[in-house]
């Protein structure tokens, strides 16, 4: 079987995403077989091979691709929430394919069963798999850690394609969004997704008293504007790490008693929503399909900074 793994690299470094042959996968205990439909590309995968976050990965060389969604095709010993045939979508979390073993840039893979979320079939391939992390995580930044609620002001800093399933996220809840990116090509767009207001820089929103910020960005600055923007006990969530610090004014944290929060990654309860939500026409990541072999292509796409407000995803159909 061929798969598109990140090589073994002998020094520190970046390491090249090399094709390679591979034993056919099989179900242990616990887990089930899952012939895959759709695998996402992420910027996380540019950071595995670049060498900056790829102390996360458990092995290496390692099949790369952690959004990933199929149908079961197979059942491990003790297997008995699942059935052979059943639409799922795999959690992205540290042991999940793709960081902690084999992932979905390859036809077939073995995963735990409790790392799974069943696709409704309203639900395309390609929304399943964009939903086990870009949805995930901007559900979980905005309505699970940032407790968006209906007729609350929220701020979505960053319009690529977590920012985007954020702000449709906090409308989802009934919130009114106001969107910030430096990018004004992605303006037009987020107002047609339902933004309120939308500006290149979060300090353009002073005197709006948002409720919440979500910083899909991270670069210092964005959180820094986020504390200025919120209005008296408002709530400001972390999600992007575009720089590790941020210089903030601490008076206006303790004279707005302002929540700081971070928020990484999502639940299963989150995923499960974020279908539901899909299936129902609410929230969509706007992808655009590439085949197995435009894997490479796809990456050095994101690498670039090509995707901006959708995702590539790989379709296996």
């Amino acid at each position: 079987m061929k798969a598109w793994q990140r090589a073994a690299a002998t020094t520190e470094g970046p390491s090249e995403l090399a094709l390679n042959d591979i034993a056919e996968p099989s179900a242990a205990a616990g887990e089930v077989l899952l012939d895959v439909k759709a695998a996402g590309v992420c910027h996380t995968d540019i950071g595995y091979l670049n060498g900056s976050i790829s102390s996360l990965l458990a092995t290496s060389p390692i099949t790369l691709g952690h959004e990933v969604a199929g149908v079961v095709a197979a059942l491990g010993d003790g297997v008995t929430d699942f059935a052979v045939g059943d639409r799922v979508a795999v959690l992205c979390y540290p042991t999940s394919p793709g960081t902690g073993r084999d992932g979905g840039f390859q036809p077939r893979l073995a995963v735990q069963t409790d790392l799974l979320v069943r696709v409704p079939d309203e639900v395309a391939w390609d929304q399943a798999a964009a939903s086990t992390d870009a949805g995930a995580t901007s559900y979980h930044a905005v309505v699970t850690t940032g407790r968006a609620l209906a007729g609350e002001k929220v701020g979505i800093i960053g319009l690529g394609g977590v920012g985007v399933l954020g702000a449709q996220a906090a409308l989802s809840v009934g919130a009114t969004v106001y969107a910030a990116d430096p990018n004004e090509g992605l303006h037009a767009f987020a107002r047609e997704i339902g933004a309120t207001k939308v500006v290149k820089d979060i300090s353009e929103l002073a005197g709006e008293d948002l409720d919440l910020v979500v910083d899909f960005a991270g670069f210092g600055t964005t959180t820094a504007g986020a504390i200025e923007v919120v209005g008296e006990h408002g709530r400001v969530v972390q999600v992007g790490l575009g720089r590790i610090e941020s210089t903030i004014n601490t008076w206006s944290v303790v004279a707005k008693q302002v929540e700081y929060l971070g928020s990484l990654g999502g639940t299963l309860d989150d995923n499960a929503k974020v279908l539901e939500l899909m299936a129902a026409g609410k929230m969509t990541s706007f992808t655009q399909i590439v085949g197995f072999d435009d894997i490479p292509a796809a990456i050095e796409s994101v690498r670039a900074g090509q995707a901006t407000k959708g995702r590539f995803v790989v379709s296996y159909d």
